[in-house]
């Protein structure tokens, strides 16, 4: 079994990831999804966080990925950030969605220097505009920022075209089709559920009304 798929089965056992095609969650944005990622879970679980964690520098090292400073993002990733820098030995920062309003009103905490390479660690992608705030953000003081590194993607057509405009490569320890697949070996899900999971892959944004959950 390959990283992407141990690390969806590790999503689902830990209860990261909840699959609901019948009862489909609401995103604030007000979109209709039947997946629900919530990996702070795991930061409560010290077995799975070490294992995330190995994940995460073996992927790293694999991909030869070079970063003078690992990032994360407020707040979610932080943790993940500081793990894995801890293990690489690596200084670490972190970027707000937003800068204070008080004090010296920073927007990245910590010491960051111009030429310096940054790799973002992100624990989810959706949409991929946070993500793509923070590669923004550190550019803007100096940094070179080629790679993002997120345990998991939901691999919406709007993060892979924002990706590909920053030209910043998006790495990733698992996925959304590699889950579900997953998913339907183990258990998880039913067989009928495939077709309505992988057709919210194709137009989150439309999939609700199409499935009649939108009135």
């Amino acid at each position: 079994m390959g990283t992407e798929s141990k690390v969806a089965e590790l999503l689902l056992k830990a209860g990261a990831v909840i699959l609901r095609p019948q009862k489909p969650f609401r995103f604030a944005s007000g979109i209709f999804s039947p997946i629900y990622c919530d990996n702070r879970l795991l930061l409560s679980k010290p077995s799975e966080r070490k294992l995330l964690r190995d994940f995460y520098v073996r992927k790293i090292k694999r991909e030869a990925v070079e970063a003078d400073v690992i990032a994360g993002i407020a707040t979610a990733s932080i943790p993940w950030a500081a793990l894995v820098a801890e293990k690489l030995k690596k200084p670490m920062i972190y970027i707000r969605k937003e800068a204070k309003d008080h004090g010296r009103e920073n927007l990245i905490e910590g010491g960051l220097e111009p030429g310096q390479k940054v790799l973002v660690i992100e624990d989810l992608v959706s949409t991929g505009g946070t993500s793509l705030s923070s590669v923004t953000a550190a550019r803007k003081e100096g940094a070179v920022v080629e790679k993002c590194l997120a345990i998991f993607t939901y691999e919406m057509e709007i993060a892979r075209k924002g990706f590909e405009e920053a030209k910043c490569a998006l790495l990733t320890l698992s996925n959304f089709s590699t889950l579900v697949k997953v998913a339907a070996k183990k258990g998880y899900i039913q067989k009928e559920e495939i077709s309505m999971l992988k057709e919210w892959s194709r137009n989150p944004a439309e999939w609700g009304r199409k499935m009649g959950f939108e009135q």
